[in-house]
């Protein structure tokens, strides 16, 4: 059973979201929170799968209480992922960097939501359903420039390749084609890679990826 917290100021949203969840076999609702000082103390007292989490909060906004629950390693097994009005939210990209799992749309389709909450426990999120390689362009420009770093050494070149096409936006499947090998193979180098450089997820390693060079922005490949 997969264990959601909502958190979000809006109880609209939040009871929408719950009975689309709670409708579902294998997904139910742990608990809610109306602002990111609640959803801290309900992260901490139920330890949900995931928690979506709205960027804007009354007391405490979801970017800083993404980064509560991410730096805690008593937390490492809660996924956030971010809800926002705007597909290009100024602070998607941010939101990424905070540690969050990758991000939602609030009008996503419910077919969306689900599988992407279902991605997100398998560790295969990476960003909202039907926001693509554009917008991690778009916010990868905004990133910091990337820094010297020996962070990447211990990578063979074909993870470095690997990570790099993950960096662009490409599934495992794309990512298979692109180098005429089989999806699990593929998925095999992503997540080799992700152990070698201690990443939570596929989200952080496009951070990654763009904030140690191996990837720059435009690069839409």
């Amino acid at each position: 059973m997969i264990r959601v917290l909502l958190a979000d100021d809006q109880s609209l949203v939040r009871a929408g979201f719950r009975a689309l969840l709670d409708a579902q076999g294998d997904i139910e609702v742990a608990g809610e929170a109306a602002d990111g000082e609640a959803a801290l103390r309900r992260v901490r007292e139920l330890r949900p799968d995931v928690v979506l989490m709205d960027i804007r909060m009354p007391l405490l906004d979801g970017l800083a209480a993404t980064r509560e629950i991410t730096a805690d390693p008593g937390l490492d097994g809660v996924r956030v992922v971010m809800l926002t009005t705007f597909e290009l939210d100024e602070y998607v990209f941010e939101a990424i960097r905070s540690g969050a799992s990758g991000f939602l749309v609030k009008h996503t389709e419910p077919d969306e939501l689900l599988r992407a909450v279902r991605a997100v426990v398998a560790g295969d999120a990476l960003l909202s359903p039907g926001v693509t390689r554009r917008l991690i362009a778009e916010f990868a420009s905004r990133s910091k420039s990337p820094e010297h770093t020996t962070a990447l050494a211990g990578l063979t070149d074909r993870e470095r390749e690997v990570m790099a096409l993950v960096g662009i936006g490409l599934t495992n499947e794309e990512i298979a084609r692109r180098l005429v090998v089989s999806p699990l193979t593929a998925k095999t180098h992503v997540s080799r890679t992700m152990v070698k450089l201690g990443a939570r997820d596929r989200a952080q390693l496009v951070v990654l990826a763009y904030e140690t060079g191996l990837v720059r922005p435009g690069w839409l490949g």
